[in-house]
């Protein structure tokens, strides 16, 4: 796969060969609340309602709403944010856990690629072909393992076919945006005949660098470094005595001019991914496979600071000259540096991935058991980080995770789920950005939950035993026995409350980067050291949630407290190793507690349309418990929603607002973030035509072209997130 700009037709018959659409679902009138109590395929319990506090995004709503990252595509939904690396790369943090806390999943089996590596490294699930996506709040150890410890993202694809579709489907997206010249197709189709059932589904993705509506640098990051260059000038100036030196440098030019401003290189993009599904399926169950390719090539923004830094250098006299023809260059259209790779000192990340999952279930296979489902997922990574042009760091992995599951019928009044899930991954990263060894990590789990009806409400318990084994090449071996367990409380309070409460114990093992760290990080600019004496992080979580549904207004409030114990985080140290900042992986005992609220308003109903009215809030402080530094960096600061959505015969218009506040508790060595707004709005009118439906639409994102810097990113005072942005297409169904 090449990396450069791919002229409008090109992309669109590419994508057209690789992408039939698939099923879509037509968009019932009114709101659809962004939390629901439906059926939680990413929780085997969920046909009896979950104390858990869940998220999800039907099919409808995924259509408005997805993005080229899983963490962007969720944003709007209280508790969950996304710690951006550019447009390519967004992982969730749910309520200020992301990372190695939040496990992403592709049909209840793990993503399998290296984003828990680091943050530039993307989650290979696409938004653009799921079905839905489901988020379980807080504590999922229980089914998914320690690495779900603050939650869950499962991305419902479809690829292997539980069912025979009664007919042929298709359908096909056609998008493009304004900024950034961006362009999406993505499609799909399913069918079947006889025992056999097929799914196709695929997707390609073209951007170039996108716009910003200021400097790429953040007014405190300049700030910062103005001063550090005020403090170097005034020291040349003591030992030189350079009377005539002043702070605008050189040619009497204003700092600011030197910085880079209107647009953030490194931030292009491209991908393509596509994959085929096969099954049988009989009168009492199925067996499948599927298999998938991701291929991505993207740049790794946050290393433009000052041209003359990038661009200059010294002569034998020391003194700093500058390339004054490749300054005009870069004043041209920045399209036209390298269309779609940016200039020579954007690292840029080229990927590849295959994966095959298979997945069999059945129904009733003797007395006392409802059902089986067995799945495993192989997947088959790597990527190489470039650096000018040339090859540095090849980071792959080879990973395998299967579970069975096997949910039985009442017994003694309890309704229950008893599993087994086991993973190995083979990890390496060779080169110069090689500040992770090879490490092998086996892990083996077993777990059960069970439901019991007390009348009007419900309880939940469940408990898991897991083991985690590090093998690294060079160094120790670590061990770890690790547990969870869980007790939740489902009671109605009259025909329209609920209150549901949940206490978890969960532990989890540090991951291989945690442990075996030891070296430079180019794409996160520091100098990462680990800690192999690391022990296990545990967790003692309570959360509510109180709700209250009738026809026309929905209301949720849930509140949380989380206790760490020995809870392992990035602690800046205040010293340089080859120039970069230190950060130092260290535990310490920890407090996470956070609010969230969500309501629905359908206020407007008539015989053709509806209008409906939506509100939502969260709020999440995490500290340490002891010392003098005592905020943990990216957490995020609290935000509010205010949104509007109008069904009137074939058009549907959507507003939403999206306030997030300053982030100004932050921890040592990191910068605060300012506030910012996101107004959207969506627009869409279908048409039928005979068995044919096509949507045309119409999205505008960041429309008030505020500079949004997500405090959740690691570079996000290097790389604001895009200015101003308009996309229409077409989504077209069979």
């Amino acid at each position: 796969m090449t990396f450069k700009a791919t002229s409008r037709a090109g992309g669109f018959s590419l994508a057209t060969l690789i992408a039939i659409t698939a099923v879509q679902v037509k968009a019932d009138s009114g709101l659809q609340p962004p939390i629901e109590e439906i059926v939680v395929r990413a929780h085997l319990l969920s046909t009896e309602g979950l104390a858990q506090p869940t998220a999800v995004l039907d099919n409808e709503t995924l259509k408005r709403v997805a993005a080229v990252s899983i963490g962007e595509t969720l944003i709007d939904l209280p508790g969950i944010q996304s710690s951006s690396f550019g447009q390519a790369v967004g992982r969730p943090v749910i309520r200020g856990l992301g990372g190695p806390r939040v496990k992403t999943m592709e049909d209840r089996i793990d993503s399998l690629d290296v984003s828990v590596s680091s943050p530039d490294h993307m989650v290979t699930v696409e938004p653009f072909t799921a079905d839905s996506i489901e988020v379980l709040k807080g504590p999922s150890t229980l089914l998914y393992g320690n690495g779900a410890i603050g939650g869950v993202v499962d991305v419902h694809t479809g690829r292997i076919p539980h069912e025979i579709p009664e007919s042929l489907s298709a359908s096909l997206e056609l998008r493009e945006g304004d900024n950034a010249d961006h362009r999406t197709v993505a499609g799909r189709v399913d069918g079947g005949s006889g025992n056999i059932a097929f799914h196709f589904d695929g997707f390609y993705r073209d951007a170039g660098s996108y716009d910003i509506p200021g400097f790429a640098e953040s007014d405190a990051q300049r700030a910062l470094e103005a001063a550090d260059e005020d403090h170097d000038d005034h020291g040349e100036h003591e030992e030189d005595d350079h009377e005539d030196h002043n702070v605008e440098g050189h040619d009497g030019h204003s700092d600011e001019e030197e910085y880079v401003y209107g647009n953030l290189p490194g931030s292009e993009l491209e991908a393509e991914g596509g994959a085929f599904g096969l099954s049988w399926v009989g009168d009492r169950g199925f067996i499948g496979v599927s298999v998938s390719s991701y291929d991505a090539k993207y740049g790794l923004p946050g290393h433009s600071h000052h041209h003359h830094e990038e661009h200059g250098h010294e002569d034998e006299h020391g003194e700093e000259h500058h390339d004054d023809e490749h300054d005009d260059e870069h004043d041209d259209d920045h399209h036209d540096e390298d269309e779609h790779g940016g200039d020579e000192g954007t690292p840029v990340l080229d990927m590849a991935q295959t994966r095959i999952d298979l997945e069999a279930g059945l129904k009733n296979p003797f007395e006392g058991i409802r059902s089986i489902n067995f799945r495993m997922g192989l997947n088959d990574y790597e990527h190489i980080e470039f650096e000018a042009g040339q090859p540095g760091t090849t980071f792959s992995t080879e990973a395998i995770e299967s579970r069975l599951e096997i949910i039985h019928e009442e017994i003694s009044g309890i309704t229950g789920a008893a599993g087994i899930q086991v993973s190995t991954r083979e990890f390496s990263a060779i080169g110069f950005e090689s500040f992770v060894q090879p490490v092998d990590t086996d892990t083996i789990g077993v777990f059960y939950v069970g439901q019991r009806d007390l009348g009007d409400g419900s309880l939940e318990a469940g408990v898991r035993y897991e083991q985690v084994e590090h093998d690294p090449t060079a160094g120790r071996s670590r061990d770890f026995n690790l547990g969870a367990a869980s007790l939740g409380l489902i009671q109605p309070i009259g025909e329209s409350w609920t209150l549901k409460g949940q206490l978890d114990y969960s532990s989890r093992a540090p991951v291989a980067e945690e442990l075996y760290s030891f070296g430079p990080h180019i794409s996160t600019q520091s100098f990462e050291i680990g800690d192999d004496r690391l022990d296990e992080e545990t967790a003692g979580n309570l959360s509510a949630t109180l709700s209250y549904a009738s026809e026309r207004l929905d209301i949720s409030v849930s509140a949380y407290i989380t206790d760490f114990g020995d809870f392992i985080y990035q602690a800046g140290t205040g010293v340089e190793m080859d120039e970069l900042p230190v950060l130092q992986w260290t535990q310490a005992d920890a407090k996470f507690q956070g609010l969230e609220l969500s309501a629905a308003w359908r206020a407007l109903n008539w015989p053709k349309g509806s209008l409906a009215f939506s509100a939502g809030y969260d709020h999440v402080k995490a500290r340490l418990k002891k010392g003098a530094d005592r905020d943990l960096p990216r957490i995020p600061p609290q935000s509010w929603r205010l949104g509007a959505i109008l069904n009137w015969s074939n058009l549907l218009a959507e507003v939403s607002w999206r306030r997030v506040d300053e982030q100004n508790d932050v921890a040592f060595g990191e910068l605060p973030s300012e506030a910012y707004n996101d107004l959207r709005v969506h627009l869409s009118y279908t048409m039928e035509m005979g068995e044919t439906t096509i949507e045309w639409f119409v999205n505008g994102r960041n429309l008030t072209d505020d500079e949004q810097r997500y405090h959740t990113s690691f570079i996000k005072d290097l790389a604001p997130q895009p200015g101003r942005t308009i996309e229409g297409g077409v989504r077209i169904q069979l």
